[in-house]
């Protein structure tokens, strides 16, 4: 076994679990999930059958994770958050066929006790703030607090809330890569290698 599962956790069959994912105490992943390579996912989490987790996906402890979900590498997912699938759920009423998708983007935080309603995308890098209920789409890069959660601002890869210039140019103080904001929408500015001339 390539992936590290704790006695007291349960896994379903026709899972598909990456090399270095560790499972920890009293966790369930249902039938037919995908969970990429060095993920990690902590106490008491639930995860709803055909959910995918990309790479290095961390889910801290009491995550309820359920079908129609999808998150991409590197997304964090904080303590005791939680998704839904179903924006109108009845216990009288079976809805199964319903389920509506929510794809998290890579590198994407959701802080502790939030609440990602279904049915929307959230942004690369976005980063959601504890508690926050978030109820539409978010761009990359968003920062996005309360209930319903509404924009503050702009966060870097790093986690670090960016500041734009007069020509809409932010630095992360962390990493120094540099950030351009046009027309509300944020993208990376890659480093271009410069050319001597002769």
């Amino acid at each position: 076994m390539k992936y590290f599962k704790h006695e007291t956790a349960i896994i379903d069959k026709c899972c598909r679990i990456g090399k270095g994912t560790k499972i920890w105490h009293f966790s369930h992943i249902m039938t037919n999930c995908t969970i990429g390579e060095n993920c990690n996912i902590s106490q008491n989490v639930f995860i709803a059958p055909e959910v995918v987790l990309g790479n290095n996906v961390k889910v801290q402890n009491n995550v309820s994770i359920y079908t129609g979900v999808t998150c991409e590498d590197d997304v964090f997912l904080g303590p005791s958050m939680v998704f839904t699938n179903i924006s109108n759920p009845r216990s009288s009423i079976v809805r199964k066929e319903q389920y509506e998708k929510t794809n998290v983007g890579k590198g994407a935080t959701i802080g502790a006790n939030a609440t990602i309603i279904c049915g929307h995308n959230i942004g690369k890098y976005a980063f959601i703030g504890a508690g926050a209920v978030v109820t539409k789409d978010l761009p990359d890069y968003a920062l996005v607090i309360g209930n319903p959660a509404r924009q503050t601002g702009w966060m870097s890869e790093y986690g670090h809330r960016l500041f734009f210039d007069e020509e809409g140019i932010a630095v992360c103080p962390e990493s120094n890569q540099k950030y351009i904001l046009k027309n509300e929408v944020v993208k990376k500015l890659e480093n271009i290698p410069t050319v001597s001339l002769p």
